[in-house]
């Protein structure tokens, strides 16, 4: 069996991925993206910088931090017939928030109120529509970075003639929902396959309650409520190895607020007491021996 993890460089949680194979009995190419030079217009048949022709992977585990770099490349290999974790449908919904929340909204999925300007005027409008405070997000992006609460008006203009300065077009999508008063924390399950393998509360003074940010992590119990919003979040996207963000509401139901499909999880095996890289090899390598 030929598995290759396509990575940005390696990070903890490649490095407990490459373990975790090991562990199992596979060793893995690595394959970093800034070696990557791919002729478009030939086939699966070049070699990936390992030495080994592209079609002879069972299986490529895209972990890229850059995430047109992975995008891109998932795009590729899913041309070339050579399959993924995760596809490039779910990887091209899970990276962009607008399209996530189109697909849960199809799907019949709870989320907060979400609306989409493109205008500064409009946006104004549509912040008025779900009310203050409202939460202002980039559709694009990772770790809490350029979320915005906004509180009044005033605050509102700011921030939205700030990113109007800013010339990548993504920031002049402003994707706007309606603020949800949490406890203090909210949830991040892990899904694998069909199964919702564990989660962790995510609790901090601040809003923004992301690891990366600061965040303490510790258990919480996989319910079936829990469960069942998790795989209907998953399949909404298209599945695979996915962390689902989740808000607990005022009344005590949960609604899910993002969806990732290149998940970090150094902070959460210890506390959730599931090896979060072995599962995700497990059910690498039985998807791998379907492609074999």
């Amino acid at each position: 069996m030929q598995l290759a993890l396509l990575v940005t460089h390696i990070r903890a949680e490649e490095k407990l991925l490459i373990i975790a194979f090991q562990d199992a009995g596979i060793e893995p190419d690595i394959i970093l993206d800034r070696d990557l030079n791919i002729d478009l217009t030939g086939g699966p048949a070049q070699l990936a910088p390992s030495g080994v022709p592209w079609h002879d992977y069972d299986l490529v585990v895209e972990r890229c931090v850059s995430t047109s770099r992975g995008m891109y490349m998932l795009a590729i290999l899913e041309r070339w017939g050579v399959r993924t974790i995760n596809s490039y449908r779910t990887a091209t919904i899970c990276a962009d928030k607008l399209l996530t929340t189109l697909a849960l909204a199809g799907a019949g999925v709870p989320q907060p109120v979400t609306r989409v300007a493109f205008d500064t005027a409009s946006a104004m409008q549509a912040i008025n529509n779900v009310g203050y405070p409202a939460v202002l997000k980039p559709v694009t992006g990772s770790w809490g970075r350029l979320l915005a609460r906004v509180n009044d008006s005033d605050s509102a203009e700011a921030i939205l003639e700030h990113r109007h300065t800013l010339g990548n077009y993504t920031y002049h999508t402003h994707y706007i929902q309606a603020y949800v008063e949490k406890p203090g924390r909210d949830i991040r399950a892990f899904v694998v396959g069909d199964q919702t393998i564990c989660a962790i509360y995510r609790t901090s003074p601040h809003w923004i309650t992301n690891t990366a940010r600061g965040g303490s992590a510790s258990n919480c119990p996989v319910t079936p409520e829990l469960d069942a919003l998790c795989q209907r979040a998953a399949n909404a996207v298209g599945g695979g190895v996915l962390a689902i963000d989740l808000l607990e509401t005022a009344d005590g139901s949960l609604v899910i607020n993002e969806v990732n499909h290149t998940m970090e999880f150094r902070n959460s095996s210890a506390p959730t007491g599931v090896d979060i890289a072995a599962r995700v090899v497990q059910y690498a390598l039985a998807a791998a021996a379907v492609q074999a």
